[in-house]
Order: C-alpha cells, then sequence, then structure tokens
C-alpha cells in the first residue's frame, strides 16, 4: 500500500488525470478497475475517478508497487542554458522576453533547450522548483509563440497562478499587442480585418477565406498604422481572435505580408530586406480583469512593454 498526501499544487485536479501524471506505468484499465473495486481511497473512503482532489487529501494505493514506480528523471531541462530576459518576476509568475529562434517547448529536433527548459532551469537554481518535490506540477507557459517569432511570455511557477492565468486566456482578459513589419502601404491606417481560417496540419500552414468554409475558424485582426517607409509600414495589432498563424496569414490575404516571413511572404521581398526572421514582435502585455483572479489580483490594471524589438533599429534606417 503507498500513500500520497496531495499538495498545494496538486489540488483542483481531478483523481485519475493526477494518477495518470504521477504513475505513467499504471494502465489506465487497471487504474478505473482499481477505483471502481476501492483499491484507491481517499482519507480511507471510495472514491470516484472525476473527484476533485483538495489540498491535505490522503490517497491510499492498494496497488502492485511495480505499477506506482516512477520514471527515473533525467532532468533534462537542467542541459538548458540558464538564459532568460526577465521583464518582471514575482512568487507566482515570470513575464518573459522570448527571442528569435529559440522554441517554447521541447520537440523532436529540440530535446533539451527551450524557453520552458530554461524557465525550470531558472527556478531549480533559485531553489523555487525541484520535482522531487512535486507530484505532479512543473513551471508552466502560459502563452506560446511560434520559435521565429520574439514577444512576451507568461510563465507560472504554481498550479493556481497557471489556473487563473488560462482561464484569463480564455476569457480575453489579458490584452497582447504585436508590432510587425507589412510590405507596401496599407489603404486605411486602421481597421478590423474579418474572415475565416483553415489549418492545413499536412502543410503547417493555414488559410484565409473571406466566406465560411468547412472546418474554417472566425477571425478578427484589428490593426494600426504606426510609420510608414517607402516600401513597408510599422503596424501594431491586437488579435481579437488568437489563431495560429492568425497576424502573418491575414496581412498576407490582403496582399500586406510580413517582411521576413518564410511561410506566407514572398522570396524577392524577403531577400531585398534581409531579415533572418519574420519582424513580428509580441511586445505589449495588459492585465484588465473582469472578474475575480485570486492570488493574482494585484496584477489587475498593469501594463508590461519590451522595448528591445530586434528590428526597429533596421527599420528606422531604411528610407
Amino acid at each position: 500500500m503507498k500513500t500520497v498526501v496531495i499538495e498545494k499544487n496538486d489540488a483542483g485536479q481531478r483523481l485519475d488525470k493526477f494518477l495518470t501524471k504521477t504513475y505513467p506505468n499504471l494502465p489506465q484499465s487497471m487504474l478505473y478497475k482499481a477505483i471502481r473495486k476501492k483499491d484507491i481511497k481517499i482519507g480511507g473512503k471510495r472514491c470516484a475517478v472525476n473527484t476533485r482532489l483538495q489540498e491535505g487529501d490522503i490517497l491510499s494505493l492498494y496497488v502492485k508497487d511495480e505499477f506506482l514506480q516512477k520514471q527515473p528523471e533525467q532532468f533534462d531541462f537542467l542541459k538548458a542554458p540558464v538564459k532568460l530576459k526577465i521583464l518582471y518576476e514575482d512568487a507566482n509568475l515570470l513575464l518573459l522576453d522570448k527571442q528569435p529562434g529559440l522554441i517554447v517547448h521541447p520537440d523532436e529536433h529540440y530535446h533539451f533547450d527551450s524557453l520552458i527548459a530554461r524557465v525550470q532551469h531558472y527556478l531549480y537554481m533559485k531553489k523555487e522548483y525541484n520535482p522531487h518535490d512535486e507530484n505532479s506540477f512543473a513551471p508552466a507557459l502560459v502563452n506560446r509563440i511560434d520559435r521565429n517569432t520574439g514577444g512576451i511570455v507568461m510563465a507560472a511557477k504554481n498550479a493556481e497562478a497557471l489556473r487563473i492565468l488560462n482561464q484569463k486566456v480564455k476569457n480575453r482578459e489579458l490584452c497582447k499587442l504585436y508590432l510587425c513589419l507589412v510590405s507596401g502601404h496599407l489603404q486605411k491606417r486602421e481597421a478590423v480585418l474579418e474572415g475565416y481560417l483553415e489549418k492545413n496540419e499536412a502543410q503547417n500552414r493555414v488559410y484565409i477565406h473571406k466566406h465560411p468554409v468547412p472546418g474554417g475558424r472566425t477571425i478578427r485582426t484589428k490593426y494600426r498604422v504606426l510609420q510608414e517607409k517607402q516600401s513597408a509600414s510599422l503596424v501594431e495589432v491586437d488579435l481579437l481572435t488568437g489563431r495560429t498563424h492568425q497576424i502573418r496569414a491575414h496581412m498576407a490575404s490582403i496582399g500586406h505580408p510580413l517582411l521576413g516571413d518564410g511561410k506566407y511572404g514572398t522570396n524577392a521581398m524577403n531577400k531585398a530586406c534581409g531579415l533572418p526572421y519574420q519582424a513580428l514582435y509580441s511586445y505589449k502585455l495588459k492585465f484588465a480583469f473582469t472578474t475575480d483572479a485570486g492570488i493574482l489580483s494585484y496584477l489587475d490594471g498593469r501594463e508590461f512593454e519590451t522595448k528591445e524589438i530586434w528590428f526597429l533599429p533596421l527599420f528606422q534606417q531604411w528610407p
């Protein structure tokens, strides 16, 4: 028999989800059978698969030890450099200025160096995070941006902050503004673009349509022209909907692709401007809560902005 005490960062999870994350060697069929047969109890009492765990709950697991062995931790995040641009930090979260070229999560090509690995390594060095002290939680990113896009990314240090921030993103109680360089001059200096975005997973790209299409999702993109040069414009964008590649594809669909964008731009344009990445940066974040924010209430009304946007000095030198 194994006993597990539910910690603060584990609270709020469903029983089955918690056990699946904590004990990856425990087959789901065995997990559900053990719950039905009362071989898994909370506080000595029978429980259901969808029981929400509370801090201080005591789980009793009458399951063979071989299925309760945690996978050996290699702590791959320790292989990532502790190299971060931190805009803001407190006990609950980090606001990071991610540089273009860095992925946010590991993938099949980049196993060790990613933004989340750097965050976990940083917090490990500060003794604010140790996997040995957690049953199931690890510091996590709240939002993500493409590898070749730069800008502000939120990271939650605890489960409560992660839950709240995820809900605020879902409720659109956060405003994220972007700066980008687009080809040419837009007809209107301010506008809200509307359309339908169709995602093609096989091609890893999206297509914009003026009319509804099967599988298409409504998109709305608000923009404001800040400055014009001879052949390009500096534009501020507010995503009224947040879809994959929305800014890049939507601007390209109206004839003004982002400079440096190898997927939605043109080879001739990109060769002429010589930018190493698409000129897109998530540069400003505003907290505007309309519902209770719990332990993060102190953030309401606050605004954070990064001033170091790699393509702005280049743009100012253009004729």
